[in-house]
């Protein structure tokens, strides 16, 4: 019997067949063995079973096919149902892993076990040209719930987290078509003290037609609506509380200054009023914290 904790891998996949088949053979060649493979298909017409014949052969490799629906968050989550793995790991089936991803980070883990969630660096590829972090100064370890409002701060290719702390998080919100990722590590990161590794273990393939963080050419909407779903959740401070009333007045008066750029008035004047009420409301619960 195998020593180390099993490792469920779930791969969410719509229509990217030879993405996929890439995905896997990244997976297939971790120095870590222990795995337990999810692929999740999005209900797609490519042939994508088609392609996966030598994977549905190993004895820890699943393929389940459902119905499409868009929403990456209820993909997932169908993966992690599935799971026996006391710990979970997502791959994004347009991304890669460098082959000593798992075995760093259940390393990492087992060496710090009030450790929930780790995540890695990723090395960045667009249209087969390695694109520039250097820019990056956020804070990526440790209790980084603030930055982590401003934008989606951990790529979920990078994530290894407990099973049983996913569950008390209460999964993806399958409700939002993008961002549901920037949603689920505000809960997390509210909760828990994030562990890093600062090595690139894996590869983040952007630029493609099909990715949905390009499919409408803007991304605050859909955060604004993930901090609306996160906004009243009772495990966060009245800190907490006070910072995602900001961060969403913020996001408000950015995405009504686009509105008013594309002639869309009615819809800038509303988020305006939105971030005049947010900040309010901010400003009120602020009293008393230093």
């Amino acid at each position: 019997m195998n020593s180390y904790p099993l490792v469920s891998v779930i791969i969410p996949t719509y229509n990217r067949k030879d993405f996929l088949i890439e995905a896997l053979h990244s997976v297939f060649k971790q120095t870590y063995g222990n795995l337990e493979i999810i692929v999740v298909d999005d209900g797609s017409d490519d042939n994508t079973k088609e392609g996966l014949k030598e994977f549905l052969k190993h004895p820890n490799f699943k393929y389940l096919f459902i119905r499409h629906n868009g929403h990456p968050g209820a993909v997932r989550n169908r993966g992690v149902l599935e799971a026996s793995g006391e710990y979970i790991a997502f791959l994004d089936s347009d991304d890669l892993w460098k082959e000593q991803k798992t075995e760093k980070q259940i390393n990492f883990m087992l060496k710090r076990p009030d450790t929930a969630v780790c995540h890695t660096r990723e090395e960045w590829i667009r249209l087969g040209r390695t694109v520039s972090q250097a820019g990056q100064r956020h804070k990526k370890e440790g209790y980084i719930f603030k930055d982590a409002l401003k934008k989606c701060i951990i790529g979920p290719s990078t994530v290894m987290i407990k099973h049983s702390v996913l569950d008390e998080c209460g999964g993806f919100n399958e409700e939002l078509e993008i961002a549901e990722d920037y949603e689920m590590w505000l809960r997390l990161t509210a909760l828990y003290s994030i562990g890093y590794i600062d090595i690139p273990l894996v590869v983040k393939r952007g630029g493609h037609s099909d990715q949905l963080s390009e499919k409408y050419g803007y991304i605050e909407y859909f955060r604004i609506k993930a901090l609306q779903n996160v906004i009243d959740l009772r495990f966060f401070s009245k800190e907490q509380r006070v910072q995602v009333l900001r961060e969403l007045s913020r996001k408000c008066r950015i995405y009504a200054n686009g509105c008013i750029k594309r002639g869309k008035l009615k819809e800038g004047e509303k988020y305006n009023k939105l971030a005049l009420n947010y900040s309010g409301e901010a400003g009120k619960g602020n009293a008393g914290i230093y």
